[in-house]
């Protein structure tokens, strides 16, 4: 008996997928364990093993496919003895998935290849005998609805009815006649500018319409920078933000920090164990803030505030292709030397999307640095199921009053972002009150 191989669900998270690569072709043999195919997901890369013993059928996904739905079938497994003869159970629905595949990267092309022109209003339906300008996937499902294609308006380019038009429309719905031109009114002074309607992307103007071709470059969306629109998008919002921020004093830190790493011990070429950075710090000290300060330790949910007990800090990695954001687990119970070298090979791993979901996803807490690239202050935005997130500017030199008189010192401004529904004001203050006190004095992270 044949069995169906499905894309897999690799993260909680986890709608669709791209089928990166396979290792397999038809005809190999394999046995549970060996790697079937590389699975791309907005995160990171994962192999995708075996389950069970047998030899591959049929492909039915080729490599290089994008959106691909978890459970969807993408290959045929055989058992010993079986030929391609026995490969009966196909679902019908597949040759559907493929040609919604295909009919969605045509629909794709030819948005792109025919930009669209500036209109007054959203194209009107076609009139009863004209012909229907439609995508073939949208033809498809209209015919799967029973959607009548004539009672819809078109919002593709030229007024060409996409994919949306039609899950949008109302089975059964009758023809729409098209509308009355109105009394052509005097004409307008030929100086007068003509107002038109711009093509929009959710709501907003779509920049294409106010630039030439050959001016600007397009760079499709990949599933990264798509998770990062959505999931961002929904928490500016959903979530009640409120901003605090302080100013600390890094002299004393720094000069710590300096001693440790002058301190670590060297290895073979001399290269030193560690080398701890200001970052490290500010992840202890965080970790450290928020067991005095739980209630910033949170997470809104619709019956109850969840308050975590370990401090699960992420830290935000900007990379080439997008944003991530690694955790450090229990960080209140590692050491700052652990706690570098776990960042720094999080941070290795992201860079080539190799990380486990279980590195990247939840946490209670998260950490922005800016600092590096000389960015003074700046507020972040809140990465849900967490309750907060710290922005970290530079340590900049700047003139302070100390005992009377005016000084030189190296100042950082941190700004901390709370969701209002968990976290009050206050406590956003406690909570940068208990990370000034231990940054600026890193000794009192032993006590």
């Amino acid at each position: 008996m044949t069995t169906q191989i499905l894309m897999p669900a690799l993260s909680p998270t986890m709608e669709e997928g791209k089928l990166a690569k396979w290792h397999v072709k038809e005809g190999d043999a394999v046995k549970s364990g060996d790697i079937l195919a590389e699975i791309e997901t907005d995160k990171a890369t994962m192999e995708f093993e075996a389950v069970d013993e047998g030899k591959i059928g049929k492909i039915l996904i080729a490599e290089g496919t994008e959106g691909v739905k978890v459970n969807t079938l993408i290959a045929i497994l055989l058992e010993e003895g079986e030929d391609a003869s026995a490969i009966t159970d196909i679902p019908a629905a597949m040759s559907d998935i493929k040609a919604a595949v295909s009919a969605e990267a045509k629909d794709t092309k030819e948005a792109k290849a025919e930009p669209a022109a500036p209109v007054a209003a959203a194209a009107a339906p076609a009139a009863h005998g004209e012909r229907i300008f439609a995508s073939p996937l949208a033809k498809r499902i209209a015919a799967q609805k029973g959607i009548d294609l004539a009672a819809i308006a078109g919002s593709g380019p030229r007024g060409r009815i996409v994919k949306s038009d039609v899950e949008h429309a109302t089975p059964g719905a009758a023809p729409k006649a098209a509308p009355v031109a109105a009394a052509p009114k005097a004409a307008a002074p030929t100086s007068a500018p003509v107002e038109v309607a711009a093509p929009q992307i959710g709501g907003l103007p779509d920049a294409r319409i106010y630039s030439k071709p050959g001016e600007y470059e397009e760079i499709p969306h990949d599933s990264m920078r798509k998770a990062i629109a959505k999931r961002l998008t929904a928490a500016k919002s959903l979530v009640p933000h409120i901003y605090v921020n302080m100013d600390i004093t890094l002299d004393a830190l720094l000069a710590a920090r300096e001693r440790l790493n002058a301190a670590a011990p060297k290895g073979k070429d001399k290269v030193p164990a560690y080398k701890l950075s200001v970052n490290d710090f500010v992840i202890k000290a965080v970790a450290m803030a928020l067991k005095k300060v739980p209630e910033i330790n949170a997470s809104w949910t619709d019956t109850a505030v969840l308050r975590h007990k370990h401090a699960d800090i992420g830290v935000a990695v900007a990379l080439d292709f997008g944003l991530i954001t690694p955790i450090v687990a229990r960080a209140e119970e590692k050491g700052l030397v652990e706690i570098s070298n776990e960042v720094k090979s999080l941070v290795e791993r992201a860079k080539g999307k190799k990380l486990k979901p279980n590195e990247y996803e939840g946490g209670s807490f998260a950490i922005s640095n800016m600092g590096m690239f000389g960015v003074s202050s700046f507020s972040a935005i809140i990465n849900p199921p967490h309750a907060a997130i710290l922005a970290v500017g530079a340590g900049i030199e700047k003139p302070v009053v100390k005992n009377d008189k005016i000084e030189i010192a190296t100042v950082m401004t941190v700004t901390l972002s709370v969701d209002h529904r968990v976290v009050d004001g206050a406590a956003g203050a406690k909570f940068l009150v208990a990370l000034k006190q231990f940054l600026e004095e890193p000794a009192a992270m032993l006590l």
